[in-house]
């Protein structure tokens, strides 16, 4: 029956559909012995697309079916306001300014050289403990014993006189105060002026030979060692000349020490002399040519020549000093050889001294620093070992401070007033 038959039909159907349902209802139902479902694939960047140039939104058209919306373009910000330009003022140019010439420096006049000795006694006052009152006294006593004579030794000896130099001295004062019987103060003074002026020996020619020869300058070199004060003293020794009217050029062949040109720059400054000077390092004996011929050209009386102080060893020493003697007898005799000395420096100062004198032909000492010691009697002592005549003596630290040598007038300043 066609009824029958469609009723059969719409059972199946609702059985495979029932069915299917609860197949469904199963599978997604989360509980035991289910799987759950792969999770689903990363997923990918999408395809670059190339992109256009950009269409401004206000001309973006729309889908057909959708009408067109122009967006409104955004206002232009108003221009700002250009600012009125300042007025030019015209510019004038800054007025020049004048730097000051480096002042020369101001050109001194030295004291006159006679009775610097005696202006300076006052100087010479710590050797008067030995030499003053203290032989003075020990030689005033009422009995003159062994004893008393080895006190008096002994403070010569102390006073550096040197030990040859006191035998003497000793045995004199013993024989003349024994055979006239002196004792007076008075007397005793006298007669130990007359001993100690007499072993300074008096006679020596203590002139320094400066002035023109043969038309030329006289050549005066200045030697000794690094610290005795040896540029000071050939400044101070240009102020010497200087004083007693004569014209100066001087030399800064002590090319090894930086300081040495400058230094004695500054003292011929302040008395108005030229300095001649090389670089550091370089050749002394090429500048030592080159102050005597600027000397002969400028037609002075003098050239000072400040050579280097150095005493590693005797052959440089005598090589160098040999070097520049010839270099400078080129044009013509070298007048003066002056070694300095550093009184303090006592007899240890003396080995140093005979070397020089055993490469330079030395023809005086000057004695510096002697106001610094109670010492006086080194002056004795260096013309007793080097049988050459003192002829400056250094006083004080001050720039005239450095006196012609007067044997006389030096012992009566030891010995002190009366």
């Amino acid at each position: 029956m066609p009824s029958q038959d469609v009723l059969v039909v719409v059972l199946v159907v609702l059985a495979v559909l029932l069915l299917g349902g609860l197949a469904l209802y199963l599978v997604r139902r989360p509980g035991k012995g289910t799987a759950l479902p792969p999770a689903p694939p990363a997923p990918t960047e999408p395809p670059q697309v190339e992109q256009g140039p950009k269409i401004p939104p206000s001309v973006i058209e729309a889908p057909a079916d959708q009408k067109v919306i122009e967006r409104p373009a955004a206002p232009e910000k108003p221009a700002a306001p250009e600012k009125p330009a300042a007025p030019e003022v015209p510019t004038q140019a800054a007025p020049p300014v004048e730097v000051p010439a480096p002042a020369e420096p101001e050109i001194e006049e030295p004291e006159p050289t006679a009775g610097r000795l005696v202006r300076l006694r006052a100087r010479l006052a710590r050797s008067q403990n030995v030499f003053g009152k203290g032989l003075l006294g020990l030689l005033s006593r009422d009995h003159l014993d062994d004893e008393a004579w080895d006190e008096i030794e002994e403070s010569l000896i102390s006073a550096d006189v040197g030990v040859a130099a006191t035998g003497e001295i000793v045995a004199k004062l013993r024989e003349r105060t024994k055979v006239l019987g002196t004792r007076t103060t008075k007397e005793l003074r006298a007669l130990l002026t007359e001993e100690l002026t007499a072993a300074l020996d008096p006679k020596m020619d203590r002139s320094v030979h400066t002035g023109i020869v043969d038309g030329k300058p006289s050549v005066v070199l200045v030697v000794g060692v690094n610290g005795a004060g040896k540029t000071t003293s050939c400044g101070k020794i240009a102020r010497v000349l200087v004083a007693d009217g004569h014209t100066v050029v001087l030399g800064a062949a002590d090319t090894f020490r930086a300081a040495a040109a400058d230094q004695l720059a500054t003292w011929a400054g302040r008395v108005g002399a030229q300095v001649v000077r090389g670089p550091e390092g370089g050749d002394p004996a090429a500048v030592a040519f080159d102050a005597v011929k600027k000397g002969i050209e400028a037609g002075v009386d003098t050239v000072l020549i400040d050579t280097a102080g150095r005493l590693q060893n005797k052959v440089g020493l005598m090589d160098e000093l040999g070097k520049i003697k010839r270099v400078v007898e080129k044009h013509g005799p070298v007048s003066e050889t002056l070694l300095v000395l550093d009184a303090t420096a006592g007899q240890n100062g003396l080995s140093q001294a005979r070397v020089f004198t055993e490469v330079a032909d030395v023809t005086g000492v000057v004695l510096t620093k002697l106001d610094g010691t109670a010492k006086g009697g080194i002056v004795i002592a260096v013309q007793r070992a080097l049988g050459i005549p003192v002829k400056l003596v250094g006083l004080g630290e001050g720039p005239d401070d450095l006196a012609p040598f007067d044997p006389a007038a030096f012992v009566t300043a030891l010995l002190g007033d009366e």
